[in-house]
């Protein structure tokens, strides 16, 4: 490590300085925020291992890492559990470098199996890499709603004109217990655990006026609904999804138009669609709106694993525990997927 940088565990009142510093970078993204390490404390019992990198005493560099430990997935360090993006924002390559130095000497000390750090680019071309597996979707908006609507393809377009012409009314939602309903069954359908409500109870409560909620009615029934991350002049969907009565409606489409009319109004310029799987249903959903995928750069140092995870719904050794849950009932998948979910980070 260069003698001139120094690097230390970031403590409760260091949070203003180090969102500051988040903000000001240009790679710095929503989930570099200090909010995630009360989030992953409080909520879960994950330790918090954020790296401050000093010159002289002053900030130039930050590395965000939650310690994850669960029965079934493993204990591993992450940039950044329950997030899609990570990694380190330094002021230089040399403080790049001390910082991930820094990480792997945790993560041999913690003895986890592996260190992930979640680039939206590649970085270290010397450590095991999944670059075809997670894209990230994102696209310019125009303060033009008309400008929007005409860069959705036609066929998508259609289908939120559909969901207008059924009458599907959008609203900010104050609460969490719509989303849940909405993204719980959402998830199940798909076969996939469902967080706590604590999750997003925390992250409304963390987070304030850069989190809402949209949630999407019919006939004064809650059909659809969406959790969104503000970040600059960035909207970010993030936990979305409807109930069985959606697809015949359209809402999903709608709701996502929803979010984008209103991002509109509220000054961002840019749709940030998140991260698909290649070749899933969101990653085919998000390419009809128009979007392209951009890929990610998931990094790995491995420590005592010898290969990098695979928590990929395409594993095959997988595939017979999705179809059983996608059976199961909504109240017994409400009741044991957060136990599932909290390691799923």
């Amino acid at each position: 490590m260069a003698d001139d940088i120094r690097i230390r565990v970031a403590s409760e009142p260091d949070g203003g300085a180090w969102d500051d510093y988040v903000l000001a970078h240009p790679q710095g993204t929503f989930f570099h925020r200090y909010g995630w390490k009360r989030l992953l404390e409080a909520t879960y019992g994950y330790p918090g291992h954020y790296l401050v990198a000093e010159r002289a005493g002053t900030w130039c560099g930050v590395f965000p890492l939650g310690e994850v430990r669960h029965l079934l997935f493993g204990h591993s360090l992450i940039s950044v559990p329950f997030c899609v993006y990570g990694g380190v924002l330094a002021d230089d390559e040399r403080v790049r470098e001390a910082l991930e130095a820094h990480a792997v000497q945790l993560a041999e000390r913690l003895g986890v199996d592996h260190l992930e750090v979640r680039n939206d680019h590649p970085v270290r071309d010397d450590w095991p890499r999944k670059a075809d597996l997670y894209v990230t979707f994102r696209r310019e908006l125009s303060e033009d709603h008309e400008v929007n609507m005409t860069a959705i393809p036609r066929k998508q377009r259609a289908m939120v004109r559909k969901g207008i012409k059924a009458g599907l009314v959008g609203e900010v939602d104050d609460g969490i217990e719509h989303l849940y309903r909405a993204y719980s069954e959402s998830v199940r359908n798909l076969g996939t655990p469902v967080f706590p409500k604590a999750h997003f109870r925390a992250i409304r409560a963390e987070f304030g006026d850069d989190v809402d909620v949209v949630t999407v009615r019919h006939d004064g029934e809650v059909v659809a609904s969406v959790m969104n991350y503000y970040f600059r002049d960035q909207v970010l969907p993030f936990y979305g999804g409807g109930i069985s009565a959606a697809r015949e409606l359209a809402a999903n489409d709608f709701m996502y138009w929803e979010v984008m009319r209103r991002a509109v109004e509220r000054g961002c310029r840019v749709f940030d669609f998140g991260r698909s799987k290649v070749d899933t249903g969101s990653y085919s959903f998000k390419k009809h709106w128009g979007f392209e995928p951009q890929p990610l750069s998931y990094e790995y140092h491995l420590v005592r694993a010898t290969q990098m995870p695979d928590l990929n719904p395409n594993n095959p050794k997988y595939r017979v525990f999705i179809n059983a849950w996608k059976r199961l009932p909504i109240g017994v998948s409400r009741l044991i997927g957060p136990w599932l979910a909290k390691g799923l980070a």
